[in-house]
C-alpha cells in the first residue's frame, strides 16, 4: 500500500484485528443491507445507518451540523478520534459515510481494506454485543465543506458545458441508457436513463480485487488515467445513482491517487434524469 498517495488511509485485517481495544480508535460499519450489523459485526464497532443517521428525514440533504455532533458524542467519537469504517459491497457505504464525515471536517478517517467481506472471508472474530461508550464531548462544526468535496446539479451542469471531468461510475447499461437502475435493484422512478454530457463511464468495481481490496497504484492510474484521461490537476466530478458508488470512487482519487480537487455529486442521477430540461446523452 505505500505506493498510494496517503497509505495510512487503509488500514489491513491484520492491523485492526492488533487494534481493536486502541481508546483513541472507533470502528464503525456502515452498510447497504442495514440489517447485517446485528448479524454480527467487528467487536466494539458502532453502527451507523446512512439513511437514519446520516441523512436529513425531510428534505433530501445531510443532517445539520447540530445533528452530526449529536451522533458522534453518542457514538463516543472526538474531534480527536480516529475513524475506521468498514461495511458490505466492497465498501461502497463504508466510503460513503467517509465521506459524510469529512463534509464536516472530521479529517481522521480510515477505510479497512476489503471490508466486512475480507474480515468475514478470513473467520475473523464477530459479535452481536452492541458496544456503549461515554458520551464525548464534540463541538458543533463551523459549516459543512459543500462547496469543497460536494457538487450539486447546477455545478455539474457547469461541469459539463465547460468540458470538464466527469466520471460516470455506474454500470454500462445505466451509462448508455438501457436501464436506470442497477441489475436485480428495484426501479427508483427516475423517468429518463443515459448520462451527463460529455462523461465518461469508469464504473466503480473496476478500482477494487475480487477480495473487495483496492487495486494497487499503478492498476489504479491505468484505469483513471491512462484509459479514462484524469491528470492528477483536474477538478473531477463524480456520480452515480444517489452518491453512494461515486463516493467510493472519491475516495480512490483523492486517497490513493491523490487527486486535491474531487466533488461527489450526491444528486447524481436520481435528479439528473428527473430533473426538467437537463440534457443527456445516450449510448457508448
Amino acid at each position: 500500500m505505500s505506493a498510494y498517495a496517503h497509505p495510512e488511509a487503509l488500514v489491513s485485517t491484520d492491523w485492526l484485528a492488533e487494534h481493536l481495544n486502541d481508546p483513541d480508535l472507533r470502528i464503525v460499519e456502515s452498510n447497504e443491507d442495514v440489517l447485517l450489523y446485528s448479524t454480527g459485526h467487528i467487536p466494539g464497532a458502532v453502527h451507523i445507518d446512512w439513511r437514519e443517521d446520516l441523512q436529513d428525514q425531510t428534505v433530501r440533504d445531510y443532517i445539520s451540523p447540530e445533528a452530526f455532533a449529536a451522533l458522534m458524542a453518542k457514538n463516543g467519537i472526538t474531534p480527536e478520534t480516529t475513524v475506521v469504517f468498514y461495511g458490505d459491497k466492497s465498501n461502497w457505504w463504508a466510503c460513503y459515510a467517509l465521506w459524510a464525515f469529512r463534509l464536516f471536517g472530521h479529517d481522521r478517517v480510515k477505510i479497512l481494506n476489503g471490508g466486512r467481506d475480507k474480515w468475514v472471508t478470513e473467520q475473523r472474530p464477530l459479535t452481536r454485543e452492541v458496544p456503549v461508550f461515554p458520551p464525548a464531548a464534540y463541538p458543533v462544526p463551523a459549516r459543512r465543506r459543500d462547496e469543497e468535496i460536494r457538487a450539486f446539479f447546477d455545478e455539474t451542469l457547469a461541469h459539463s458545458q465547460a468540458h470538464k471531468p466527469l466520471i460516470d461510475v455506474r454500470s454500462p447499461g445505466e451509462f448508455v441508457g438501457e436501464v436506470t437502475h442497477m441489475p436485480e435493484y428495484p426501479q427508483e422512478g427516475v423517468l429518463r436513463g443515459g448520462h451527463v454530457p460529455g462523461a465518461k463511464s469508469v464504473p466503480w468495481k473496476k478500482a477494487v480485487n475480487d477480495d473487495a481490496t483496492f487495486k494497487g497504484a499503478d492498476e489504479l492510474r491505468a484505469i483513471y488515467e491512462a484509459e479514462a484521461g484524469l491528470k492528477p490537476g483536474d477538478d473531477v466530478v463524480a456520480y452515480c445513482r444517489i452518491g453512494e458508488r461515486s463516493s467510493h470512487t472519491w475516495f480512490v482519487l483523492t486517497y490513493l491517487l491523490g487527486y486535491e480537487k474531487v466533488r461527489n455529486y450526491d444528486g447524481s442521477w436520481t435528479e439528473w434524469g428527473n430533473r426538467v430540461r437537463a440534457p443527456i446523452e445516450r449510448g457508448a
